[in-house]
């Protein structure tokens, strides 16, 4: 043993050099291991960093970046220890080297990708996009998506000219995608489809903000609210939790309706159907004391008019409004049901003739024979 360590304790820097270099393979594997080193005490310092103080930058990188990561810093010590190789092992093993190149770029994308991503939601952590008030800060997180995902697609094009450009055989074509005649030959190209055209449309509305993330919009006679804003379609998430995915040039060709453009405070009706004999002004006082106990009401609208005269009743439609469209709806049910139950306990002579004739005179009920032989 003691031999063993003098003959360690002999060595110099220069004979350990040589000693990796004459073995190539080992040299590639200590770079590896050098690498996943690195990543392993990254890691630690990150843990104990946010073990003393919470920080929304580090949380991010650790939850998006870190696979990405454990994989681009060994491709990096493998691409090193690569080039730091003889002539000699080289020669030996050729595709060493294009192995090393490859795995660098895909890392280095996949990196790339996650950093945009960690970038986006930071930028937009304080954001609720569920809030129809904050139109601000959903304006800002629209561009902000928008700008990653266009961010995150050149970074793809340019990574595929790249490793394109590593092969002999397609190195014309991925050198043709760096240049801007091959982009814009390649986006004539895709203009013989709509990819053009909903790329472009794409621009306009995350600038234009025709729509916004949380937006409440009612397309093909459905309501919901803008989940998705894509490079080519839109995600509209309707109100029983089904998703109805549009082209986005759907947003720019087709009339819809926005709830929330410019602000979200909405009026919302309710109508009811009351007999010529009703005291209107009783009714408004009982919806008047009804949307002041209510705290979905925000104050700004309230109206109990007559609205219809028909043969058999008068329309009464009642106007309310609230902060959001949510909110208004679940006002005007609330509204509906207690007026419908004062009606028919406090006023039961205002009900339409004919309800109060159907209630004087029922069906009789057929025999069970009857029935049967239906």
């Amino acid at each position: 043993m003691d031999a063993f360590l003098d003959f360690f304790a002999q060595l110099s820097w220069d004979d350990i050099r040589r000693f990796f270099l004459r073995n190539g393979w080992l040299l590639l594997a200590g770079a590896v291991l050098i690498g996943l080193g690195v990543c392993l005490v990254v890691s630690q310092v990150v843990n104990i960093l946010l073990r003393r103080r919470d920080n929304d930058l580090l949380r991010l990188l650790r939850q998006y970046a870190r696979g990405a990561f454990y994989v681009f810093v060994p491709s990096l010590a493998f691409l090193i220890g690569t080039n730091l190789q003889s002539a000699r092992f080289l020669r030996r093993h050729p595709n060493v080297d294009k192995a090393s190149e490859i795995l660098f770029l895909l890392a280095s994308t996949w990196l790339v990708l996650r950093l945009l991503k960690v970038g986006e939601l930071y930028l937009i952590r304080h954001t609720d996009l569920d809030s129809d008030a904050d139109l601000g800060q959903r304006k800002f997180a629209t561009q902000t998506k928008f700008v990653r995902r266009l961010l995150a697609t050149g970074v793809v094009v340019i990574a595929v000219s790249l490793l394109l450009t590593s092969f002999q055989g397609s190195r014309k074509v991925g050198l043709s995608l760096l240049t801007s005649a091959g982009i814009v030959s390649v986006l004539v190209g895709f203009a013989a489809q709509k990819t053009l055209a909903n790329f472009l449309a794409g621009v306009q509305i995350a600038f234009t903000q025709q729509i916004r993330l949380g937006d409440a919009v009612v397309v093909e006679a459905e309501w919901g609210r803008v989940e998705e804003i894509n490079l080519t379609n839109v995600v509209v998430r309707l109100w029983d939790r089904r998703r109805l995915i549009l082209p986005i040039t759907y947003f720019v060709e087709t009339p819809y309706q926005n709830w929330t453009r410019s602000e979200s405070s909405i009026t919302g009706t309710v109508l009811l159907h009351l007999d010529y004999e009703v005291p209107v002004e009783r009714v408004r006082e009982k919806a008047r004391a009804l949307v002041e106990a209510d705290a979905r009401w925000n104050g700004e609208t309230f109206a109990v008019q007559v609205t219809d005269t028909r043969p058999d009743c008068l329309v009464v439609r009642v106007l309310v409004s609230a902060n959001d469209a949510g909110a208004a709806f679940d006002l005007r049910c609330h509204l509906r049901e207690q007026l419908t139950a004062f009606v028919r306990d406090e006023l039961p002579h205002s009900l339409p003739q004919t309800r109060v004739q159907l209630a004087a005179h029922p069906v009789p009920e057929l025999p069970r024979e009857a029935v049967g032989a239906q």
